[in-house]
C-alpha cells in the first residue's frame, strides 16, 4: 500500500489545502492529512478543533484520513510507513523553505520521498492566514474555505455582533 502523508498547521483548512490533499488522493492509496504542532506559530483554532473541521472537509474521499503528531515529521512517517511526505507550493518563498525541510527530512529518513504539488493558479494567493484576517475583518470568506466550516471560523475569528455600532 502506497501512503503519502500531507503535514500542516490547518489553521483552519483551505480549499488550496484541499486541493493538495485530493490530487495526492489520486497518486496513493491511502493519504493521511496529519496536523503538526509547530511551536514557532500560534494558532487560531486548537488541534483537536483543526482535525474536526478537516474531517468535516474530507467526507467524501474515502481514501484520506486525519490525524494530529506532535513531534518529528519524520518519525510519523516511519510509523504509518509511509512512502512519501506531500506538500502543496504556491510561490518561491514557499520553494526555498519546503526545500529546506525536505532536505532535513531526507537526512533523517531516506527512504521516504518528499513530493511537491504546484498548486491550482486560482489558489496561488490563498492562505489560511489570508482567511484568518479576513474573517477577523468580517470578509467574506466563503470563496477560500468550506462551507461546513464558514460559521465556525467566522464564531471564533469575526469581528463582534455588535461591531458596527461601535464608535471610535
Amino acid at each position: 500500500m502506497r501512503i503519502a502523508v500531507c503535514p500542516g498547521s490547518f489553521d483552519p483548512i483551505t480549499h488550496g489545502h484541499l486541493d493538495i490533499v485530493r490530487r495526492a488522493a489520486l497518486l496513493f492509496d491511502e493519504v493521511v492529512v496529519l496536523v503538526v504542532t509547530n511551536p514557532d506559530k500560534r494558532c487560531a483554532f486548537t488541534v483537536d478543533e483543526r482535525v474536526d473541521m478537516i474531517r468535516a472537509s474530507l467526507g467524501d474521499l474515502p481514501n484520506a484520513r486525519v490525524d494530529a503528531y506532535e513531534g518529528l515529521l519524520t518519525d510519523y512517517v516511519r510509523r504509518v510507513g509511509a512512502q512519501a511526505i506531500v506538500k502543496g507550493l504556491r510561490a518561491m518563498s514557499d520553494f526555498e523553505y519546503e526545500f529546506q525541510m525536505a532536505l532535513a527530512n531526507k537526512q533523517l529518513l531516506p527512504e521516504a520521498e518528499t513530493i511537491f504539488l504546484m498548486t491550482r493558479l486560482d489558489n496561488l494567493y490563498l492562505s489560511s492566514s489570508m482567511v484568518r484576517q479576513l474573517a477577523q475583518f468580517g470578509g467574506d470568506i466563503s470563496k477560500f474555505v468550506p462551507e461546513v466550516l464558514i460559521e465556525r471560523i467566522m464564531t471564533r475569528l469575526g469581528p463582534p455582533a455588535d461591531a458596527d455600532n461601535q464608535v471610535g
